[in-house]
């Protein structure tokens, strides 16, 4: 009997759907421990002005600063330097009241102190942990450079995580507001997970390409640099930051910063001063910088140069330049929420919050797929478990740290030192980590921790009022929540 030869059947062709769904779980498991890091600590320091306040609630306080006492602010820092014995200061800020933070720091090379409405130094500015939730998130406290570029290429991750998410899901904008909550655990998750990325989704994108854009930005910056101005950094930025003066070290009297306020006060009456900066104090070279919010506006704010005597000699054209600069100029308050007070605030916490939801359930979703297909993972699963809840409880740690060994203590080791632990104990006793006993554990942490703070630095303000009652009250719902889950499944089990 003969033998017909026929042509082996090729393989389906992978569509664009399979194609994303694999390059989405790839892009994930590979970024979504430092995603999470970054979006927890972002989630937090929305409120990063708030934060400082809270943790030093009994600073002397004011609405606004005279240019008087802007000058005498200036005076008593560089006295105080002098008289430790600290080398001169290459720049001098001084941070103007707002209604975030009513009070003035003035800062030098060596440290910053509040100040008061005359200008007289009255505490030291410590709120380091406030200082590592900034780190944290701006930089994984990697050296600055470097950890802004990690950071930055993270925010590409996860630009790429947002679109082909959406590309992987065809029906996730028709099924939007379906969820199976009270379905499969799995299905529940996935729920959440897709549900969660749509409505998170400009949110995400926006702040995904603003935080590629500021954390890339060196980068940016080093490569034109090299291509059109022979390397010069500084003529790189000056089509978008302006141009400084040249430097001359000689010695000089210390400039005019209440003339300089006075001035940008009569000339741009409709501008908020919030920064003041003095380069090269003390030397011929020295030259005032004024960064004003224009309001209604969504750049950070625009900068006005003065020289030494308080003499205007314009503005950088952040506010009226060119497109780009003003493009620029907004990307910074795009992306920490700082438009628009305390109801964009709230919202930047609230999506933030969720994009946490979403990067933890992403991968969790992912390990749970592999643990069915029987490829284990037990150990992975511990390891994210931790991440998860382990990486707020090391924060609250943290903060605990800062509260009982001062503003010295060394935050950034416990922390990674905390979470490196959880990892090492996930790995070889993996049972150790339970989810639902950390998750316990995180809502008694935040509940104690804002009673502590009531109790003990009795705050007056309304803003850190607002912090411990909300604090205590989420926790508290939580704990309740999750403690009833944890009483069913014993029952249950």
């Amino acid at each position: 009997m003969g033998c017909r030869m026929t042509a082996p059947v090729p393989p389906p062709a992978t569509t664009l759907v399979q194609r994303a769904l694999g390059g989405h779980a790839a892009i994930g498991l590979l970024a979504s421990a430092l995603l999470y890091l970054i979006a927890l600590s972002g989630t937090i320091i929305v409120v990063h002005d708030r934060w400082q306040r809270w943790e030093q609630p009994h600073v002397a306080e004011s609405a606004m600063l005279a240019p008087a006492a802007a000058q005498a602010a200036m005076t008593a820092a560089l006295a105080r330097d002098a008289a430790a014995g600290k080398p001169p200061t290459t720049h001098l800020y001084i941070r103007l009241p707002t209604g975030d933070l009513p009070r003035t720091v003035v800062t030098t090379d060596h440290g910053g102190w509040y100040v008061d409405a005359t200008g007289r130094i009255v505490a030291k500015e410590d709120h380091a942990w406030t200082e590592f939730l900034v780190g944290l998130h701006e930089y994984l406290h990697l050296p600055l450079s470097w950890g802004m570029i990690v950071v930055g290429a993270l925010g590409v991750v996860l630009a790429a995580l947002v679109t082909t998410g959406v590309l992987a899901h065809p029906r996730i904008l028709r099924d939007a507001f379906r969820l199976r909550s009270r379905h499969d655990a799995q299905l529940a998750r996935a729920d959440w997970h897709n549900r969660l990325g749509v409505w998170t989704l400009p949110f995400a994108l926006a702040v995904a390409l603003t935080g590629a854009f500021i954390g890339l930005g060196s980068v940016g910056f080093t490569v034109l640099a090299t291509g059109y101005t022979g390397g010069d950094l500084e003529r790189a930025y000056q089509p978008i930051f302006g141009r400084e003066p040249a430097p001359d070290a000689a010695a000089a009297p210390l400039p005019d910063v209440a003339a300089a306020l006075a001035t940008l006060a009569a000339r741009v009456p409709g501008a908020t001063p919030i920064y003041v900066i003095v380069h090269d104090p003390r030397t011929a070279g020295q030259h005032v910088q004024v960064l004003a919010e224009h309001p209604r506006r969504l750049i950070y704010g625009e900068s006005y140069a003065f020289d030494a005597a308080g003499r205007w000699h314009g503005p950088a054209g952040l506010s009226d330049g060119a497109l780009g600069q003003q493009a620029a100029a907004s990307a910074y308050n795009l992306h920490f929420g700082n438009y628009a007070g305390l109801p964009v605030e709230l919202l930047y916490m609230a999506l933030g919050l969720a994009l946490c939801v979403v990067t933890a359930t992403g991968t969790t979703l992912w390990l749970e797929k592999r643990r069915r297909r029987g490829l284990g993972g037990r150990r992975l699963m511990a390891c994210w478990t931790w991440v998860v809840w382990g990486t707020p409880l090391a924060i609250l740690a943290a903060l605990w740290l800062r509260a009982g060994a001062g503003a010295t203590a060394p935050l950034v080791a416990a922390f990674w030192t905390l979470l490196a632990a959880g990892l090492a104990l996930a790995v070889t006793r993996p049972g150790w980590i339970v989810e639902r006993h950390l998750k316990v554990a995180t809502a008694a942490a935040v509940l104690v921790s804002a009673i502590g703070h009531l109790i003990l630095l009795r705050p007056a303000d309304a803003g850190s009022l607002g912090i411990d009652l909300t604090a205590a009250l989420l926790a508290g719902a939580m704990l309740w929540v999750w403690r009833g889950d944890l009483r069913t499944r014993a029952r249950s089990g």
